[in-house]
């Protein structure tokens, strides 16, 4: 992650005290926008937590949302090979372009495995601190004989739905097995991306 410290080994000179910035959309990685910061924005997003960027109309800091209320939730700032760009990983509060569309560029907000890959980690991370009031840690306490359970009666369920033609409960269903299997895989210390590339090499 990208502090406050690392902020002078960014490169101002070429334009003038400004960095170009893209944001995107940590989800699904799609592009949101691009903006302009300077050293003020950089070190407000990083305290605030929220996308700030410099405008060169008004010459002054805003916050993207402060109008709207669809801030862009600070996850990562990525530099590019010359400290000269900056690439931010952000989680919108609502659609970004001030038109009303998700992306400045009308780019459609369809999901993608990058929500997989986050719901994995995050599982992960639950096994690891085990916080309190949670469901995954209650399974991962339970032990592996519990949590192999769960995946099969919620297979189980997902054909029963199936059976039925019930595409709402197929929806929720698929999703818990996903889920459960997701908590199995990381019990077992397999990453989800080992599946995925098992996948690519089978495709082949």
């Amino acid at each position: 992650m990208f502090k406050k410290e690392n902020i002078n080994e960014l490169n101002f000179d070429k334009m003038g005290g400004l960095l170009p910035v893209v944001v995107v959309d940590k989800n699904n990685g799609q592009v949101l926008m691009v903006g302009f910061m300077n050293k003020d924005a950089v070190e407000k997003t990083i305290e605030t937590k929220l996308v700030t960027f410099f405008s060169r109309t008004k010459n002054a800091l805003w916050v993207k949302g402060e109008t709207s209320g669809n801030y862009l939730n600070l996850v990562d700032i990525k530099t590019d090979c010359d400290n000269d760009t900056l690439l931010i990983y952000a989680i919108p509060g609502g659609n970004t372009c001030h038109t009303g569309n998700y992306s400045c560029f009308d780019i459609p907000n369809i999901p993608s495995i990058n929500f997989l890959n986050n719901l994995f980690e995050l599982i992960k991370t639950r096994k690891e601190t085990l916080p309190e009031n949670s469901y995954t840690t209650k399974l991962f306490k339970s032990g592996q004989n519990r949590i192999i359970q769960k995946v099969g009666e919620e297979a189980i369920e997902t054909v029963i739905a199936a059976k039925n033609r019930d595409k709402k409960e197929i929806l929720n269903e698929t999703s818990d097995l996903i889920y459960h299997l997701f908590v199995m895989l990381a019990e077992q210390d397999i990453e989800f991306s080992e599946v995925v590339k098992n996948l690519e090499q089978r495709s082949k």
